[in-house]
């Protein structure tokens, strides 16, 4: 529970989840805009700010779960060219964007490490959280699970192969993923995130050495 939290580790940690959240659905957005459907843009959906992005229970769920959610961007296929690619690549923009994100603040590490500049510590660790938590955004939000943008990347790919798993994995992802969440919060230990580790370690190393 980030509540839980000392509160100068949650000054830090709460604008950075809000601006990463914020980016991911704007990305959705944007993406859906540039292949032709404007329902977002319409919406109010193409900003940076947070009051047209975050959802009030998925707020109070971040604060006193620890994991929370923003409103997801609505999107048209219809306005699609290719209805099927084309949400493909508006579900895989959200994690992109957080990727992306985390690649940057690698790249200042790097950068400091390299030439030796001197930076102050509160600093190199305010980068250090942005890099964790949009690779952590980015790594969950690939599960291939609903409602999360990896069903709708990998979805087709599992259906053709195995569709009446598939169909499962729709119609109980939700509830898996809410199950496996409070699993995680009862027990203190976490599936997800014993799943997502090897992941993040990877693109922290990847991105920043570390």
């Amino acid at each position: 529970m980030l509540l839980r939290l000392p509160i100068e580790v949650l000054i830090i940690l709460l604008p950075i989840l809000i601006f990463s959240l914020c980016f991911h659905e704007f990305s959705h957005g944007y993406i859906a805009y540039r292949l032709g459907d404007h329902t977002a843009a319409r919406n109010g959906r193409l900003t940076l700010n947070p009051m047209a992005h975050l959802d009030p229970i998925g707020s109070l769920m971040l604060l006193f779960v620890g994991f929370g959610w923003a409103k997801p961007v609505p999107v048209n296929p219809i306005n699609f060219t290719n209805p099927r690619i084309d949400m493909m690549k508006v579900a895989f923009a959200g994690p992109a964007s957080n990727l992306i994100l985390a690649f940057l603040g690698g790249m200042i590490i790097r950068f400091v490490s390299i030439t030796g500049i001197m930076i102050d510590g509160s600093l190199l660790q305010i980068i250090y959280f942005f890099m964790y938590i949009n690779i952590a955004l980015a790594v969950f939000n690939m599960i291939p699970v609903a409602p999360l943008d990896g069903s709708q990347i990998f979805g087709n790919l599992i259906a053709k192969n195995h569709p009446e798993f598939a169909l499962k994995l729709q119609i109980y992802g939700p509830k898996i993923l809410l199950g496996l969440i409070l699993f995680g919060i009862i027990t203190n230990f976490s599936i997800l995130g014993t799943l997502m580790n090897p992941f993040i370690n990877f693109f922290m190393y990847l991105f920043a050495g570390l």
